[in-house]
């Protein structure tokens, strides 16, 4: 077959250890046969975000506003033991959190759903899609060790010098104290995110949070969100035959539980880190998590929620066998590939990703996976492929399809 053009380049982020191998098998097997591949490359390798001072991360970022469109392999967040190991200059923050920041962007995760590897929560039967506030609260939080008693305020002082208090605690002995703060504007680009996506993907929303207790903070969340709803998105929603409900978190995860799925669930900053962890688990499977970071300016990106496979690197670089899940990296490259279609009317690029898509999940229905789903798949007789095999076989299911 003819190769498929792209008439508008995607940004290309390369990543870490064992999704960086993958990533080259998926383009060399999967992609570049069928797609005349049109990237901005961009080396996010730890190596070179040591040698660039983690420039190249800030200019991926940048070109991403560019040209709409990222797809991005996995990459490492260093501590003090990767720090010795690469002989970096410092530890450097983390590539995601960069990229969010200068995106502005909300992180929607969603399980890939697949017979043979069943939700364990049994009333599952749809997707539940985590949307989470990446900014502030308990992650930009200042805190404090109180060495006895005293008095603990929190303090804002005008640009005029005029300071209102509120008091905190009276401590008659020793303590901690932390302080949480957001912005508005983050809160609606939050929340304009999260609706531009339920319509995208027409699905409900739900948002929980704790208004009941957090009277100022949470309660100003609950509000942005409904005003926004009621002045520009009510219509559209009706219209699209889905809903905006808001919840308290606690009843929200009652509710969650009992359902059947089906639903984007906005969630502040902390609620957002766990609950995407415990919805992942929940689905089975890690690997099978895909992530995407929408801003409201009309950017996004692409890539599996999962981390680099560090484990399975180390048995790759002393020439062991590994079977690796490649599923949420290559639903990273058919996400961007189809949104690149959307914003460029490439019905064909949109379709070589729903083929792509589909080879995978047929692939797994017919009994060929990798180790983690052997695991715990329900399919009897399945057969453990490591990692080019996997990929192989997803091939081949492709072909037929095209």
């Amino acid at each position: 077959m003819e190769k498929i053009k792209m008439t508008q380049p995607i940004v290309e982020m390369d990543g870490d250890e064992m999704t960086r191998i993958i990533w080259k098998e998926i383009k060399d097997e999967l992609l570049t046969p069928y797609v005349e591949l049109n990237t901005k490359y961009f080396d996010l390798g730890l190596k070179n975000r040591n040698e660039t001072d983690d420039q190249v991360t800030i200019d991926a970022a940048n070109a991403t506003k560019e040209y709409k469109v990222a797809v991005k392999c996995a990459t490492i967040t260093p501590n003090a033991a990767r720090v010795k190991e690469y002989n970096l200059k410092k530890m450097y923050k983390s590539p995601n959190g960069t990229i969010r920041s200068i995106l502005d962007g909300t992180v929607f995760r969603a399980p890939i759903i697949v017979k043979g590897v069943e939700p364990n929560v049994k009333s599952w039967k749809k997707p539940i899609t985590i949307a989470r506030h990446a900014y502030g609260d308990l992650y930009k939080a200042t805190e404090m060790k109180i060495p006895g008693p005293g008095k603990c305020e929190l303090v804002y002082t005008a640009l005029d010098g005029t300071q209102t208090r509120e008091l905190i605690q009276e401590f008659d002995g020793p303590g901690i104290v932390q302080g949480q703060h957001n912005i508005n504007k983050s809160i609606e680009n939050f929340a304009h995110s999260c609706f531009q996506f339920a319509l995208d993907t027409k699905q409900p929303l739900w948002f929980g949070a704790k208004d009941t207790i957090s009277k100022q903070y949470d309660h100003t969340f609950k509000d942005i969100f409904e005003e926004m709803y009621e002045k520009e998105y009510k219509d559209k929603f009706e219209k699209a035959g889905i809903y905006f409900s808001y919840k308290l978190i606690d009843d929200a995860v009652a509710k969650v539980i009992l359902s059947e799925g089906g639903m984007i669930w906005a969630c502040k900053n902390y609620d957002g880190d766990v609950m995407s962890d415990m919805v992942a688990a929940a689905f089975g499977s890690m690997p099978m998590m895909t992530s995407t970071l929408v801003s409201p300016y009309g950017y996004y990106e692409y890539e599996a929620a999962h981390g680099t496979v560090q484990d399975q690197y180390y048995d790759y670089l002393e020439g062991k066998e590994t079977s690796v899940n490649p599923l949420a990296t290559i639903y990273a490259w058919t996400g961007a590939l189809r949104k690149n279609g959307d914003l460029t009317g490439n019905e064909e690029l949109k379709a070589f990703a729903d083929k792509l898509e589909k080879a995978c999940i047929v692939t797994i229905e017919s009994g060929r996976m990798s180790g983690d789903l052997t695991r715990i798949t329900t399919l009897p007789n399945a057969k453990k492929l490591n990692s080019s095999e996997f990929i192989k076989a997803i091939k081949e299911e492709l072909e037929k399809l095209l």
